[in-house]
């Protein structure tokens, strides 16, 4: 087994390469051991679109049933259908077999073990048990048990139930939905229409190589369709969604991209009314206007680590009501079960939006601020947390109001932020950037421009 598969909040590699059938069948026989030792008896296994999906999720059901422990398997779903399983199934465990974002080479594990997504120390213990193990030349647990039973189970019909007995619109809207022939095109047109929507699909139709362009609403160029798309006028939102379907992009007809920190804003105003003082999560790579926003409608903003299984441990932790990424996971404890879900918060911004005559200018409304996307600096496998790690100990940012480094280096300044922090599922580091002005952005890019270049002289940045 390659090391570097086993992420900061997940599992992830190359198909055929550093994920094989064989590596996979090795974590399902350790993740069976694991949910023994929680008195687990069962996993429910899901897995998306991606054309490897049915080969390394058999290789998952034969390793998890060879450690004693049954498998209930959902098929072809959204990753958020798999957290939806292990609640409503009651098996407190699930795994799905999911590359996300990544390019259609790749695929991965996104695991759930006795309700607590597993993250950083806990599934480099699940490294080490595996590599024991093997060292050993035994089970991963020591034990020979009879092998766990298979069944299978269509979730849809109870995860849409729950859903629609959940939310309520106003009135019918309008909407372009956009899925990148990710598997949320299997789920959010129905999804919605149960909603009373009337849906436009754009590439909804499931295929694991992504042939139109990629599924990743946090990239601007992968929304220029749905954009195209609503310049005729005839919808009044855009929804767009990642690979696996846990993420939400949101436009406006007018080609307003509502990036997610802002979408966070309007989510933490509705559900501050009914849950007042709640706790509101946000990620280092989000605007700063959410702190006084939150403040003003009643909250306490918390500002941490970005990764889907990092924010709902500390969601747990604190007991937060509701909390966001800038990539687009958007976690609602308040009314839901507290894991990111895409197809749920989109059920949710509809839910708001249809109580206005003019959706486009409430989301316009939002607070805003000159910012920059996601920008992404490729590097070399391993260099981006030394890069990162001299930025935390060796550089000084003489103007800034505060450095944060929970999660990489984010430098407040009095009109503006910049962030640099390695991303923990591919071998680059993200930045980016907001300002009260152009002036402003300008002058704090030009500060890191110097301290990234110190760091690593002849980097080419992409801003």
């Amino acid at each position: 087994m390659q090391p570097e598969i086993f992420k900061a909040y997940d599992i992830r590699g190359i198909v055929g390469r550093s994920l094989t059938p064989e590596v996979v069948r090795a974590i399902g026989r350790a993740l069976g051991a694991l949910a023994r030792e929680h008195e687990r008896h069962a996993i429910a296994i899901g897995r998306d679109g991606r054309l490897s999906g049915p080969l390394l999720a058999q290789a998952l059901s034969a390793g998890i049933r060879s450690a004693g422990v049954a498998v209930v398997d959902v098929g072809m779903v959204a990753t958020p259908m798999i957290y939806f399983a292990a609640h409503h199934l009651g098996t407190g465990c699930a795994v799905m077999v999911t590359g996300s974002h990544n390019p259609p080479e790749y695929n991965g594990l996104k695991m759930v073990i006795d309700g607590t997504t597993l993250s950083g120390d806990a599934i480099q213990e699940l490294r080490t048990r595996i590599e024991r193990g093997s060292a050993e030349r035994r089970p991963h647990d020591g034990t020979d048990f009879a092998e766990g039973s298979l069944a299978s189970v269509d979730i849809a019909s109870a995860y849409f139930d729950r859903i629609s007995s959940d939310v309520r619109l106003a009135r019918p809207l309008t909407i372009a939905v956009d899925c990148g022939n990710g598997i949320a095109g299997a789920y959010a047109p129905p999804l919605f229409r149960r909603l009373g929507c009337e849906v436009i699909e754009l590439y909804c139709d499931v295929d694991g190589s992504f042939p139109n362009h990629h599924p990743d609403p946090s990239q601007p160029k992968n929304l220029e369709d749905l954009k195209q798309r609503l310049t005729r006028g005839d919808c009044e939102l855009g929804l767009a969604f990642d690979g696996d379907g846990d993420r939400l992009g949101v436009v406006t007809p007018a080609g307003h991209i509502i990036y997610p920190d802002r979408q966070l804003m309007l989510f933490a105003a509705d559900v501050l009314q009914r849950v007042p003082g709640a706790t509101i999560i946000y990620d280092v790579k989000s605007t700063r206007n959410l702190k006084p926003w939150i403040e003003r409608h009643g909250g306490v903003p918390l500002l941490w680590k970005t990764g889907h299984s990092l924010i709902k441990t500390k969601m747990k932790e604190v007991g937060a009501a509701l909390a966001g990424e800038m990539s687009g996971h958007m976690f609602f404890g308040e009314r839901w079960y507290g894991f990111d879900d895409g197809l749920y918060a989109g059920a949710r911004l509809l839910e708001i939006l249809s109580r206005s005559a003019d959706p486009a200018a409430l989301l316009d409304a939002l607070p805003d601020a000159v910012a920059t996307p996601e920008l992404n600096l490729a590097c070399a496998e391993g260099e981006p947390q030394a890069l990162i790690a001299r930025l935390q100990s060796d550089t000084r940012f003489p103007e800034a109001s505060e450095v944060i480094r929970i999660d990489g280096v984010r430098v407040e300044y009095a009109d503006g932020f910049g962030l640099a922090r390695a991303s923990n599922t591919t071998p680059t580091i993200v930045l980016r950037f907001e300002a009260d002005d152009a002036a402003a952005m300008k002058r704090i890019q030009a500060d890191f421009r110097r301290a990234l270049e110190a760091a690593k002289p002849g980097v080419a940045l992409p801003f």
